[in-house]
């Protein structure tokens, strides 16, 4: 259960250890305080909130201690919205803390820490690599169930992207992929670019997640839902998965954390964007 406060002075907490910090001039300890997130650690607050500085961003409190970044730095959302997403991922943990859960918390890490020093041009042409091999791009010729399962899966979303931003992707089963033209990679960093740099941390999470521009942008522009993505990037497996059989409870596990990362991605992305007040409902118990 967490709180808003208007301010709350207190002690600063690293993200990862309440005790200790990491100095800024030591990147191989930033290094491993990002690495050691995949590591569970007893909880050590009881009470979560949220506070707005002078300067107009939030921060988390866990009890009297602010919330920081691997990097060191303290832990600064751009908006209420963020803020209580954020707080609420803190105040879900049981007995046990499971950083790699928190999604909406490692991105939030990422942009303030930004540890590759990528700048947003960088992550836009990042981005626009997995156009070149993307997933709903690349057919197989046979066997022909699958083909005609591709064809009546994606091309829909294909035909979608392509009208709705006036550009020409293709498909081909050729291993080299279809050839993208310079006037859609054009239109889609012109149209990247206007993403500010959080969001477009957001945008790249949820590209990698499903190894598809054309998917993501689908999910961000509300034309599929999360598990319609999903299941669009695990087209083929799934169809191994109905022909072979599946590993008990595995691939059920992959295509839930599939669905959680690329949701906390998507709404990232919106909550980045987002410059109004959340009401003050939202903040009730």
């Amino acid at each position: 259960m967490f709180r808003r406060l208007v301010r709350l002075q207190g002690p600063l907490g690293n993200i990862l250890s309440p005790d200790k910090v990491c100095p800024r001039n030591q990147q191989l300890r930033c290094a491993v305080n990002y690495s050691s997130a995949l590591v569970e650690k007893r909880r050590f607050y009881k009470d979560v909130s949220i506070s707005q500085s002078e300067g107009g961003l939030y921060e988390i409190n866990l009890d009297r201690r602010k919330l920081k970044t691997p990097g060191g730095k303290l832990f600064t959302a751009p908006n209420e919205a963020m803020a209580i997403a954020v707080a609420t991922e803190w105040d879900a943990q049981k007995d046990t803390l499971k950083y790699y859960t928190m999604h909406l918390t490692t991105l939030c890490n990422t942009a303030l820490d930004n540890p590759t020093h990528r700048t947003k041009e960088q992550m836009i042409s990042a981005a626009l690599k997995f156009l070149e091999t993307d997933t709903v791009c690349y057919r197989v010729d046979e066997p022909h169930s699958l083909v005609e399962l591709q064809k009546n899966e994606w091309d829909p979303v294909l035909h979608w992207i392509e009208n709705r931003y006036n550009v020409t992707i293709g498909s081909s089963s050729n291993i080299l992929g279809p050839e993208i033209p310079k006037e859609t990679k054009d239109t889609f960093r012109q149209h990247l670019k206007s993403y500010n740099f959080w969001s477009m941390t957001g945008l790249e999470f949820v590209i990698t997640q499903l190894k598809s521009v054309v998917l993501a942008i689908g999910v961000i522009d509300r034309h599929l839902s999360v598990e319609q993505a999903v299941l669009l990037s695990r087209l083929e497996e799934e169809y191994q998965i109905k022909y072979w059989g599946n590993v008990e409870w595995a691939h059920d596990y992959e295509s839930y954390e599939l669905r959680a990362r690329t949701a906390a991605g998507a709404l990232f992305v919106h909550l980045s964007s987002e410059s109004s007040t959340v009401k003050r409902k939202l903040m009730q118990n």
